[in-house]
């Protein structure tokens, strides 16, 4: 299935759908006016400690994590499944008020507003999953060789890596193996100092990450420690903060 096509978050999931339009809509036609002589809150939501994260702000926050992540992370299937459902939910309602005739102006520049919402959430979605596509296709060999790595993805994540897999070895076959001695017909040789034929992760790969709590110290490659306080970004090998990164208590950037 294209991810591009607007179909795409129609038919994804469709398992647990769940619809609020009429109560979306009356909030929509309810909210109140903007008012130039309000006042100014004391600090922007997302700057309270104690405010926790929504489902959007985790999303963005794994889809980071994976983008700069040399290795493939944990699937977030109960996330995404959760925002699909919002996202299809919110799409249904916003065709229903454009075809309103009793809308007015104004609640068109809300809908008009709602819609680009939903379309920043869509792209997101889209590059999570282009994200993580790219590194089952990568990894299809060492995934089907790791089981810990295989419990990390869905089940549909791991037929396609067991497809792309056996479709690659079948063309590496025909094309050149097929042609060579039969000792030099596998592709999962493991010479003396010769670099695995099978591609892997790069975990000694550096990043940079940003503490989001006071982290533990934790032994770099020389010996030292380092510890990370709240707040704090650091360049360090992916390797290092691996487990920090799998407890939520540090984000890639």
């Amino acid at each position: 299935m294209d991810i591009d096509d607007d179909d795409f978050f129609t038919n994804l999931d469709q398992s647990g759908r769940v619809t609020h339009n009429n109560a979306f809509q009356e909030r929509l036609r309810q909210a109140s006016r903007d008012d130039d002589g309000a006042e100014i809150p004391d600090a922007p939501p997302f700057m309270l400690e104690e405010e926790e994260e929504t489902p959007l702000q985790q999303l963005i926050r794994h889809w980071m994590n994976e983008r700069h992540s040399p290795d493939i992370l944990p699937n977030e299937g109960e996330l995404l499944a959760g925002l699909l459902d919002h996202i299809r939910s919110q799409s249904e309602t916003v065709q229903l008020l454009r075809t309103d005739p009793s809308s007015s102006e104004e609640e068109h520049f809300r809908i008009m507003l709602v819609q680009t919402e939903v379309e920043r959430v869509k792209f997101i979605v889209r590059s999570y999953l282009r994200t993580r596509l790219f590194k089952i296709e990568k990894f299809a060999r060492y995934i089907m060789t790791n089981p810990e790595v295989q419990q990390r993805l869905s089940e549909s994540e791991v037929e396609h890596a067991r497809r792309f897999a056996r479709l690659t070895d079948q063309h590496f076959y025909h094309s050149v193996l097929q042609s060579l001695p039969e000792t030099q017909q596998t592709l999962d040789d493991q010479p003396p100092f010769v670099p695995s034929m099978v591609t892997e992760p790069d975990k000694t790969r550096a990043v940079f990450v940003l503490a989001r709590q006071d982290c533990p110290p934790v032994r770099l490659p020389d010996g030292s420690a380092l510890e990370m306080r709240k707040g704090h970004i650091s360049l360090t090998p992916y390797s290092v903060v691996e487990q920090l990164i799998a407890r939520g208590e540090v984000e890639l950037v």
